[in-house]
């Protein structure tokens, strides 16, 4: 991959940590938000449970996205970046355009989300 690729990805990988960080905080403001309500009954109760456990999906799906644009951002150190971690052939530009933190080529995506089915 040339320079001029891995500065494009540094630079998406980056912004994308900075948009997640500032999720992550607006998530946990809205949970201290929901914590601090008086409920009056159990319709309430119910409508905070639910926003709070959609609120902590949420959450807890872009702590793993941001736990893999660190990696990514290793990889770039270690000069690994965009090769499939199973077949250890290049993952496409095309790929990591979509989805830059991708550890697997498309093929072995589909072999992967196959196993965990």
């Amino acid at each position: 991959m040339r320079n001029s690729e891995l500065e494009f990805f540094v630079d998406l990988l980056k912004s994308r940590k900075a948009q997640i960080e500032k999720n992550i905080a607006g998530v946990q403001k809205e949970l201290g938000e929901l914590h601090t309500l008086e409920l009056n009954d159990e319709g309430d109760y119910a409508s905070v449970s639910n926003e709070n456990m959609r609120e902590m999906a949420i959450g807890m799906q872009q702590e793993l996205e941001l736990i893999e644009i660190e990696v990514a951002l290793g990889k770039i150190k270690d000069k690994k970046y965009g090769i499939c971690e199973m077949c250890e052939e290049n993952i496409s530009i095309q790929r990591l355009k979509v989805k830059p933190h991708a550890k697997y080529c498309i093929d072995c995506r589909g072999i992967v989300e196959k196993q965990h089915q």
